[in-house]
């Protein structure tokens, strides 16, 4: 489990808003420009408020490992083989475009590089992506 504590900031029906405040391992993580925490110190996190926390509580979140392993490939390796494997496929079909090798590599890459961000998008609003991948709130810290 990859655990996280936070303040709760607000509390809507069975949904908490948890600030978790940016710890020393932001520092050195390599993801730290993408992450939405970059110019705050602070993320805001929605889970869903099993516990019956209040405004003001300190909450442990948690995402279980399997799922980070998950979200990891499908943010990193995946875009990657992509790009790898539409360049492989551009400079292969290059002859039957009338293209340069390499400019099909190019154009291949990013086209496999884009339909993949474009289906992880897709992933991202489904409903399996939500419930699979959504942090939980697992206890109340007094």
């Amino acid at each position: 489990m990859v655990s996280e504590q936070g303040v709760i900031e607000e509390v809507s029906g069975q949904k908490a808003l948890v600030r978790i405040e940016k710890t020393s391992a932001c520092a050195t993580c390599g993801s730290r420009g993408a992450c939405e925490a970059v110019f705050d110190k602070a993320m805001i996190v929605e889970v869903t408020n099993d516990l019956g926390a209040g405004k003001g509580d300190r909450v442990e979140i948690s995402v279980s490992t399997g799922s980070y392993l998950k979200l990891s490939l499908f943010v990193y390796f995946f875009p990657v083989v992509a790009l790898i494997a539409g360049a492989i496929a551009g400079g292969t079909w290059a002859h039957v475009f009338q293209l340069h090798p390499t400019l099909a590599s190019i154009v291949g890459g990013c086209l496999a590089m884009g339909i993949t961000f474009y289906a992880l998008k897709r992933l991202d609003r489904s409903s399996y992506a939500k419930s699979e991948f959504q942090p939980r709130m697992t206890r109340i810290l007094r």
